[in-house]
């Protein structure tokens, strides 16, 4: 699901199950790519690592759309924990901005975040024991 592109250099930062993965473009940006999602893609690592662990935590959702529709709703039905890590991910957001936003601490949004990173590890080993690669 690599995209080639000659003006362009791609390398593969991560590699999901279920043909999910990140990867580096021009060495400063990385993309997120799911079958049937709409390629997403972020200045840091980190936060594309993390906009994967969304994406699994709620069994995947559709990005396309949403600039319009607001956020996708497997994201926001996936709890409070989910909606924050989701929007720490967003370019215009950071942990501050969503501490301020949720009336909580930056502190309880890591702790948050880090609640998605590890329902998503394993989701991602069961599907790999189930040989959903």
């Amino acid at each position: 699901m690599i995209r080639a592109d000659a003006d362009c250099d791609e390398s593969l930062v991560e590699d999901y199950v279920l043909d999910v993965r990140i990867v580096e473009i021009d060495g400063d940006r990385y993309r997120f790519e799911a079958p049937d999602h709409t390629p997403e893609t972020f200045d840091d690592p980190d936060d594309a690592r993390l906009y994967a662990d969304v994406y699994f935590d709620v069994n995947g959702f559709v990005e396309e759309g949403t600039g319009e529709r607001g956020i996708p709703p497997e994201v926001v039905q996936g709890g409070k924990d989910t909606l924050a890590a989701y929007l720490v991910t967003r370019p215009w957001a950071d942990v501050n901005w969503v501490a301020s936003f949720y009336g909580a601490t930056p502190t309880d949004i890591e702790r948050y975040c880090s609640w998605v990173r590890d329902r998503a590890a394993e989701i991602r080993t069961e599907a790999a024991a189930r040989g959903l690669e």
